[in-house]
């Protein structure tokens, strides 16, 4: 795990990416960055969800500290991106059932 909490690739979990997704908000965040162009950098507020500051933040550090996303320090706000081609080199197809789970519903 480095300085910030990202995970390493060979530490990216199963069991902990699948509690990190079991959340529909967090769910979501995944679903929209996995739908977004590879590379694609977004704020957290960005996603427009629908609970507080601190929780948000909780949010994010679930899915940072589960191997799911980058965060990066923008001045008074974190952007976060995808870890597209670690997961797929873990968990290859998953990023693909997240993003259908859009066109299912």
């Amino acid at each position: 795990m480095d300085h910030d909490g990202h995970p390493d690739e060979e530490e990216i979990a199963f069991g902990s990416v699948l509690s990190a997704l079991a959340d529909p908000l967090r769910r979501q965040v995944v679903m929209e960055l996995a739908l977004a162009p590879a590379g694609t950098e977004r704020t957290c507020v960005s996603f427009g969800l629908p609970v507080s500051k601190a929780t948000l933040t909780h949010h994010f550090r679930v899915l940072r500290e589960a191997g799911l996303i980058r965060q990066v320090d923008r001045g008074n706000s974190r952007a976060a991106t995808l870890r597209r081609e670690e997961i797929d080199r873990r968990l290859p197809g998953l990023l693909d059932l997240v993003a259908a789970e859009k066109a299912s519903t």
